[in-house]
């Protein structure tokens, strides 16, 4: 589904309906522009799941993990794809492990980068932010 937010208010109740929904175990497929709000709400949703240390993209790291402190997710690995130029380092990253973990919620920035990989996953949700 493609969003687009007037201000980020809306950004963080979106961010909250979200929270609201997830069971563990999916994937946050996120995908627009640079400065169209991936990050921002990633931010504003490990908020709402209990994360209390920063949360920034993970543009030069590739991937983070954070502690999140909600009822059915404990652990969150946030990625930015954007860099990614095959699915062999999908696989040395060790995103297949996290991928379908009852208690995980992964979050791929710039998903549409490894779109081949993560159509053959169970569990996505494709965002589409525009700005």
């Amino acid at each position: 589904m493609k969003y687009s937010f007037q201000n980020l208010d809306e950004l963080r109740a979106f961010a909250h309906e979200v929270a609201t929904s997830l069971q563990g175990g999916e994937v946050l497929a996120l995908v627009g522009d640079l400065g169209a709000g991936k990050t921002t709400f990633t931010q504003m949703l490990c908020e709402e799941l209990g994360v209390t240390s920063v949360v920034n993209s993970p543009t030069f790291v590739v991937m983070k993990e954070y502690e999140a402190h909600h009822k059915n997710i404990s652990h969150i690995t946030h990625m930015d794809a954007y860099r990614i130029t095959n699915e062999e380092q999908i696989f040395e990253l060790g995103l297949d492990a996290k991928i379908n973990q009852h208690n995980t919620l992964v979050i791929i920035e710039w998903a549409d980068k490894i779109k081949k990989y993560l159509d053959k996953v169970d569990k996505v949700r494709w965002i589409e932010f525009e700005r």
